[in-house]
């Protein structure tokens, strides 16, 4: 076995040592968890991105490769299974996370217990649960993220964080025990749980059985709606999301695509066109939920005075457009969809951090102050005028820049790649030589086409009415003081979004044969199901 198989294992396995050897540490030795922390985060980027090699490269294996555990093969043992679509993830992953550890590493990590434990708990979870190919372990894993994200939601404590955690922790224990059902119901129903048995084992199942199996799916599904935040399941996002500090509200600006993962991975290998009468189970409800997630979301993200409020709402129109592409059966705008999930998760990791240092020196209740005056023209004039002329500080001028490249990217404006990745979709939307070929375009589909603009001019909206109460006139006048190091990773992931514009061409060839992958999901389940156990050295 090569070493490039062992280190498929590495994203999981070491963030859970890195995790246990640090809870024995003192508190008060934060700084030193937190530098290892960060070197073990540093890994495993490095580990991902080889990775993403591997997965890119078709050259014997079609870019799946199987890890068994234990040395038992599947279905009957576990495995791992590494793909284009999971090594995409646990780059996006990994990236977020270093920028998140990075900012908290400035003051956040010291708001209370055991921080960078939980936070490398999380991180194998999440990885875990992109790399699994079975549901069971899925199960496992989405807990283990789960518990991580239920101490890291309430880290840093006050009564609104307390309350929205524990809002929080209610929803996805619910979800969980939905999620459990619906494996019960599966396993009932086909006899096993390796995804790729139950894609091969699908197409003989009898009508008792295939009832029972889309029953099991069809809960499962809901699980992973909630924690994808499909309306009207939730409703708990946008209070969640903007009540966590910072870091922990950038890091799970990933656990939205979660949902979107499992969602994607399971439609595709399990109704896709081979599962006979179960093909395409559950697609209408995707594409009608996306679109009215878009909808919400958008009006949510208009409605919000405040910048959390309105980046929580932000994750929903994200959420929704990936779902309804999903709900549009089209491998290729599922290719620019996959583009648009990766620059929208790093457009709203980076504005979660900025909102903090843009509003660390206004003063509480600003944003209703300044709603308050706009609307009973309580400014003086002369006051308005005073200020004109002065030259904008160093500090102001640099988290401006950044606010404007995350109001581009969120609103879709070219030339950024929040532009390119609708304009991806929308383009293979209406390419007549696409999936649907010459079959004209349906109602859903211009409802998708028609939310997509309009969530873009809602955002654009949302955010130069609050970039100019920010940062044009501004009651307050004080300039916030920002570190390097808090600055650095929000500079990092704005510059990622660029690159990724540059060399869109590269990523969209990558993310198109990624969909295609999908949509012809042989090859993954022949990889599994074949992949033959390894022989020690010296025997038998």
């Amino acid at each position: 076995m090569s070493w490039a198989n062992h280190l498929i294992i590495l994203p999981i396995l070491f963030p859970m040592a890195t995790a246990a050897a640090m809870i024995p540490i003192d508190e008060r030795n934060r700084t030193l968890k937190g530098v290892l922390s960060f070197v073990s985060t540093l890994v495993l980027f490095a580990a991902t991105i080889i990775l993403l090699g591997i997965a890119a490269s078709e050259a014997t294996t079609g870019g799946t490769y199987v890890y068994q555990l234990g040395n038992w093969p599947a279905p009957f043992g576990i495995v791992l299974v590494l793909d284009r679509l999971s090594a995409l993830m646990l780059v996006l992953s990994t990236v977020l996370g270093l920028a998140a550890q990075v900012y908290a590493m400035a003051r956040w990590h010291t708001a209370g217990y055991h921080f960078h434990s939980l936070f490398q708990l999380l991180l194998a979870g999440l990885n875990g649960a992109f790399l699994t190919g079975d549901l069971f372990n899925l199960f496992v894993f989405f807990e283990m993220m789960l518990a991580a994200s239920y101490g890291l939601l309430l880290h840093g404590s006050g009564p609104l964080r307390v309350k929205a955690g524990l809002h929080y922790i209610a929803v996805n224990l619910a979800a969980s025990s939905l999620f459990l059902i619906g494996v019960s119901l599966i396993y009932g129903a086909a006899g096993t749980l390796n995804i790729a048995d139950l894609s091969v084992r699908i197409t003989t199942l009898g009508p008792e059985s295939r009832m029972l199996m889309e029953s099991g799916a069809a809960l499962l599904g809901i699980a992973f709606l909630v924690k994808a935040g499909m309306w009207p399941l939730g409703f708990w996002l946008p209070t969640a999301y903007s009540a966590a500090t910072p870091p922990v509200a950038a890091i799970f600006a990933i656990l939205t695509k979660v949902g979107f993962y499992v969602i994607l991975r399971l439609s595709m290998l399990l109704f896709g066109h081979e599962a006979g009468t179960s093909t395409g189970f559950g697609q209408t409800l995707l594409l009608c939920g996306g679109l009215l997630t878009i909808a919400f979301g958008a009006i949510g993200v208009l409605a919000s005075q405040a910048m959390g409020r309105l980046a929580g709402y932000s994750v929903l129109v994200s959420s929704g457009t990936l779902l309804a592409a999903i709900g549009l059966g089209n491998s290729a705008v599922i290719g620019g969809a996959l583009f648009y999930l990766v620059s929208s998760t790093l457009t709203i990791c980076a504005f979660f951090l900025l909102i903090e240092l843009v509003e660390r020196g206004r003063d509480a209740g600003a944003d209703v102050l300044a709603v308050t005056m706009e609307a009973y023209g309580d400014m003086d004039e002369d006051e308005e005028e005073k200020e004109v002329g002065v030259a904008v500080p160093g500090t102001l001028a640099v988290l401006g820049l950044c606010f404007c490249i995350c109001a581009i990217l969120m609103s879709g404006l070219p030339p950024l790649s929040g532009f390119l990745a609708k304009f991806a979709m929308l383009h293979e939307l209406f390419n007549e030589n696409g999936f649907g070929g010459n079959l004209p375009i349906r109602a859903a589909q211009w409802a998708f086409v028609a939310l997509l603009i309009l969530s873009g001019l809602s955002a654009m909206i949302a955010m130069n009415r609050i970039g100019i109460r920010t940062f044009w006139t501004s009651l307050e006048g004080t300039i916030p003081r920002v570190f390097l190091i808090e600055i650095t990773p929000v500079l990092l992931l704005l510059l990622t979004t660029i690159f990724l514009s540059l060399q869109a061409g590269s990523a969209m060839r990558y993310m198109d044969a990624t969909a295609n992958a999908l949509a012809n999901p042989k090859n993954y389940t022949d990889r599994v199901l074949s992949a033959p156990r390894v022989r020690p050295a010296g025997g038998d």
